[in-house]
């Protein structure tokens, strides 16, 4: 079981004491257990989005010097802000918005998500809000292509 909830974590994220609670609910049936932690993150993350989003910075992101964007993310602290996994969360999104463009934020969150389109990028900003603990935000962005 402990290679189970060592599996589970990697494939969502999810605490330790969170991975090994979802196997058991499940009888160690990992791909249950699964969804019951993407469920269980997915209403975490619905409660947490009124929450204020206080800080937060701009993030810029430059592909093959004919595409750019400039990106303004927000979060709750400056913990979480400063994160190697938030940081990797906020270059993806630009990444994608380079890539594939939106006509503004509610479009760009109904998106699939360029690197897996079985998640769409609402869907991803929801996992990492229940995997920091914080509401996160995207507030505005420009794309620009020569």
């Amino acid at each position: 079981m402990k290679d189970d909830i060592v599996k589970l974590r990697e494939a969502t994220g999810a605490g330790i004491m969170e991975c090994k609670r979802a196997l058991e609910k499940t009888n160690g049936d990992f791909d249950a257990a699964a969804r019951l932690i993407q469920s269980e993150g997915a209403a975490s993350a619905e409660k947490k989005k009124d929450r204020k989003t206080g800080t937060g910075f701009l993030y810029s992101y430059i592909h093959n010097n004919r595409v750019g964007v400039l990106l303004e993310i927000r979060c709750e602290t400056d913990f979480v802000a400063k994160s190697e996994p938030f940081q990797e969360l906020v270059h993806n999104l630009a990444l994608h918005i380079a890539g594939m463009g939106a006509e503004g934020v509610d479009a760009l969150l109904k998106q699939p998500f360029v690197k897996d389109e079985s998640v769409n990028i609402g869907a991803l900003i929801d996992r990492a809000i229940a995997k920091f603990g914080e509401n996160i935000k995207v507030e505005r962005f420009a794309r620009f292509e020569v």
